[in-house]
């Protein structure tokens, strides 16, 4: 299992830098709930971030994420992120993530783009 605190959240970043999928699910709770910006669920559990990530992961051999700024809240993390070769695309995605943290492990994750 991952180190607590915000150490799960860079686990994460370095498994999804390294397209390591499985590393990368270890980093969240089995019923993680992804949200988009206004709280409507874009996946929930690990067998749905296994399909994205994955399919993610696998078209997008130069995928890069880096954070920009990350403070820690409480059992939350909030990093800036800029995320880079997201299917073989030139786009820079620019976004805000908030991560809740409980057990060691991701469980709440909130994209703002």
């Amino acid at each position: 299992m991952p180190a607590a605190g915000d150490d799960v959240v860079e686990e994460q970043v370095d498994a999804y830098n390294r397209r390591d999928l499985d590393a990368f699910l270890a980093c969240y709770a089995p019923g993680t709930v992804i949200e988009d910006a206004a709280g409507g669920i874009l996946m929930q559990g690990h067998d749905a971030l296994r399909t994205a990530y994955g399919e993610l992961f696998r078209d997008s051999p130069e995928l890069r994420v880096e954070i920009v700024a990350r403070i820690r809240v409480g059992d939350y993390v909030i990093d800036e992120e800029i995320v880079t070769g997201a299917r073989g695309g030139q786009e820079e995605l620019h976004l805000a993530v908030v991560y809740h943290l409980a057990g060691g492990l991701i469980d709440q994750a909130r994209l703002i783009r």
